[in-house]
């Protein structure tokens, strides 16, 4: 359970992160990108596999970019339903959402699985070998 909070916590860290960044996200709270995060959480788990195993033959066609598409659509239902939180345009969803990921795959690599920080200690063992 811990690391679901931290996840959604690092979720809501890279929508502020994106809402400062793209002109065309806004947030006008931390509550408001909290619930955003959630919102997004929830779609991302029930509705984007189903959106994707319904897509497709587009998403192989253009080799994944369509992808972003979905993610886009997924922001802006996102945003819909938290007041608050505003996605302006098609552009908007599309950038952001990319950011979104980034900064959150960022962030998320150094969680494991339990929610705390990990790294990998690597001590040198001659030569050029390291374990």
């Amino acid at each position: 359970m811990h690391g679901i909070t931290i996840r959604w916590l690092t979720l809501t860290a890279s929508i502020i992160v994106t809402a400062y960044l793209v002109g065309g996200i806004h947030i006008s709270s931390f509550w408001s990108a909290f619930f955003a995060a959630a919102a997004l959480g929830i779609l991302n788990a029930f509705f984007r596999p189903i959106i994707l195993l319904l897509t497709l033959p587009i998403n192989i066609l253009t080799m994944g970019l369509f992808t972003f598409v979905i993610n886009a659509l997924l922001l802006k239902m996102a945003s819909g339903v938290i007041t608050g939180f505003n996605v302006e345009g098609f552009w908007s969803a599309v950038f952001g959402s990319f950011l979104i990921s980034v900064v959150s795959w960022l962030i998320n690599g150094f969680i494991n699985d339990r929610g705390s920080v990990e790294y990998i200690d690597l001590t040198r063992k001659g030569g050029n070998r390291w374990e």
